[in-house]
């Protein structure tokens, strides 16, 4: 028998994601582990159970456990807490919501919600952007189920088989959204997680043996586990609710024989839909092609429904009230997602304005999207390279689509994570192969594995530490444990005659890393006979960027990585509920280390990228142009965007601005200086 003892430093708590990395953990081993939070004791491999203790951020829980394997299942579950629980740069970035009340739960506003405009109704944003156009409603078709009992094993089948296919469709989907968002692609994994919950499922078989069937039983249990969900304090974990019910409803319906329960009688325009609330599965499977945005009566801004809604940039505002329902379809509407105010029945001129913003709006991206494949340069004839950050084969052959002019960033991690053991060397180097040939010849900047912080894995034994973010990460992690980066060097040098790759080391403090690291690079070239390629590092530790000049000796290219340097300048977590808001990167601090770096690296000829938030900031990239950063490498969808601002902007115009900026004393200045 075994006890651990632990604080959850996850800002948002025990939220989906992290309870789906501590019950993945768990799951690997034979140990009976139950986990505690208050009054309640669960089992710690049940994600409902888990979510069902409300343990928000700074909770204490406890953990027993007890079998053969707990010493090594205490480690692992050790590692996964002090690492972060998954959470990583994207589910890491603060929740951008132009309205910042919270959601109405359980029946009850925390605070008002916007004043009620003229013929009109107030919400609160969800997802930016403007929809015109007439309203339809969305109604759920209620499900018939039979009392028809076949017996204990026939339903018991009937169950087994639905939830094959749940999952199945679950994993469709989840592919789906992998091509327009892969950040929130997460959470229909985190669906299918639910769909293998063995005390749900447990629930579920005692009903049938109590001679329920199987649409019955599954009901039931659905709405028990529901219930409990909706009942927390926490508005974030309450949300997840309407998953436990997105999910239990898609298993109902194949239950019920009424798989195609989700087709809809569309009007034949465009349409805003409104609805009483839209599971995650509704809103990604929403046409852009006939729905411009969408409002919801309940819900908001932290459920899926609107991450999702804000990943395909589908304006959504939720929480509106039941006076949304009484809306007749057909009736015109303006619903603008940052304000949270829809316009009902808009006069002629109110209609004019809004077609006219939108129609700018598109017009621009239209046109950022045709020259995506042209060149970024400025009014006064300088160039900026925009690469692509990416985390796969499949992202490669997208970012090469949309215009990227290389990868500046491939976060390798994804080879790493979610699993029981180590990517093999031939597993590394046929995914590395991929990519260098999906990007035809581009160069490709591979980052080595950074784990630690954030991201744990189960097999890799990280010693309990009181700030993980100040301790065993990066570089210093993998230095610590050769093996891991030596046999994924190996895969990068082997893959490097098919295409043009660059190494690049995270997290580098100081030259005893950054020549260790480079040290075994040469010496595994030397035993493969292969290619020498460019060798750089991430500029994230305050101390690389004001060393940059020594460092630019030596190195040859960097990368910086905004989001943690911003973090460790500002002493900030960007996730921290109060302080997310003041962790920004053009603040004068973070500025003045991106200018000290560039110059560093200049005066040895040598190149800069941003490969951090920051790139894709319309706001920065006039200042970024004007500190002489060399590459922006942005996420695939700002691509376009990013290259069309920089034709707008001249250099000298920039350099100026950049002049200025440095020597305000906020980033509130810095971003009144540039304006919009």
């Amino acid at each position: 028998m075994k006890q651990l003892n632990f604080v959850i430093e996850n800002a948002t708590g025990l939220h989906a994601r992290p309870a789906k990395v501590f019950v993945k953990t768990a799951k690997q081993f034979k140990a009976d582990i139950r986990i505690s939070h208050g009054s309640k004791k669960v089992n710690a491999k049940s994600l409902i159970a888990v979510l069902g203790l409300g343990v928000k951020h700074g909770g204490a829980v406890q953990v027993d456990l007890d079998g053969e394997d707990e010493e090594l299942a205490a480690e692992a579950l050790q590692t996964a807490v002090s690492a972060g629980l998954g959470e990583d740069d994207a589910a890491h970035k603060p929740v951008q919501k132009p309205a910042p009340q919270p959601i109405v739960a359980n029946g009850k506003v925390k605070t008002a919600v916007p004043k009620l405009p003229k013929d009109g109704l107030a919400g609160i944003g969800a997802a930016p952007g403007v929809a015109i156009g007439p309203v339809f409603q969305l109604r759920q078709t209620a499900l018939k189920l039979t009392n028809e009992f076949a017996g204990v094993d026939a339903e018991q089948a009937k169950l087994d088989e639905a939830l094959a296919a749940g999952k199945a469709a679950l994993h469709a989907l989840q592919q789906q959204m992998q091509a327009h968002a892969p950040d929130e692609a997460a959470i229909f994994e985190v669906h299918q997680e639910l769909l293998t919950d063995d005390d749900l499922l447990e629930a579920v078989q005692q009903k049938i043996q109590t001679r329920q069937n199987a649409g019955q039983a599954w009901r039931a249990t659905i709405e028990e586990r529901a219930a409990i969900m909706a009942a927390l304090d926490d508005p974030l974990l309450a949300a997840r609710a309407a998953d436990i019910r997105d999910v239990g409803n898609r298993i109902l319906k194949l239950l019920a024989g009424d798989g195609a329960a989700n087709d809809v009688a569309w009007p034949d325009h465009p349409v805003v839909v409104i609805a009483h609330d839209l599971t995650p599965s509704d809103t990604a499977t929403l046409d852009p092609k006939r729905v411009l945005g969408f409002a919801t009566a309940v819900g908001g801004p932290t459920a899926h429904s609107a991450i999702i809604a804000r990943a395909l940039s589908l304006p959504a505002v939720v929480s509106v009230g039941d006076g949304l329902l009484k809306i007749g379809d057909g009736t015109a509407v303006i619903l603008n997602g940052s304000s949270g105010i829809i316009q009902v029945n808009p006069d002629a001129a109110a209609q004019e304005k809004a077609k006219n913003e939108l129609a700018a709006a598109k017009k621009q991206q239209q046109a950022a999207r045709e020259q995506a494949n042209e060149p970024a340069i400025t009014l006064d004839n300088h160039r900026m390279e925009i690469a692509a950050n990416i985390g796969g084969a499949a992202d490669a052959v997208k970012a090469n689509a949309s215009g990227a002019e290389g990868v500046g960033l491939l976060r390798t991690e994804f080879l790493f994570l979610d699993r029981a053991t180590p990517p093999t060397e031939d597993e590394q180097f046929e995914v590395y192969r991929q990519i260098a040939e999906a990007m035809e010849g581009k160069p490709v900047i591979i980052r080595t594995l950074d784990i630690g912080g954030d991201k744990p894995l189960p097999y890799v034994q990280v010693p309990p530490e009181e700030n993980p973010f100040l301790g065993e990460r990066g570089i210093r992690l993998c230095l610590n444990r050769p093996e891991l980066l030596r046999e994924q060097l190996r895969a990068i040098l082997r893959a490097a005659s098919y295409g043009s790759l660059r190494i690049m080391f995270p997290m580098v403090a100081d030259m005893s890393e950054w020549r260790a690291a480079k040290a075994m690079v040469d010496e595994i070239r030397a035993e493969l006979n292969a290619p020498e390629l460019p060798v750089g590092i991430m500029i994230e530790i305050p101390a690389a960027a004001v060393m940059a000049d020594v460092f630019a000796k030596e190195v040859d290219f960097f990368s910086i990585g905004t989001n943690d340097l911003t973090q460790y300048t500002l002493a900030m977590d960007r996730m921290h509920p109060t302080l997310a808001g003041k962790s920004d990167g053009l603040h004068p601090s973070v500025l003045r280390l991106i200018d000290a770096t560039v110059k560093g690296a200049h005066a040895a000829g040598k190149w800069v990228g941003i490969c951090g938030e920051l790139g894709a900031d319309p706001q920065a990239t006039p200042i970024l142009l004007g500190l002489g950063v060399d590459e922006l490498s942005v996420s695939v969808p700002s691509i376009a965007t990013v290259k069309a601002k920089i034709r707008t902007l001249t250099r000298t115009e920039a350099q100026k601005l950049a002049a200025q900026a440095l020597a305000c004393a906020t980033a509130q200045e810095v971003r009144k200086l540039v304006g919009s």
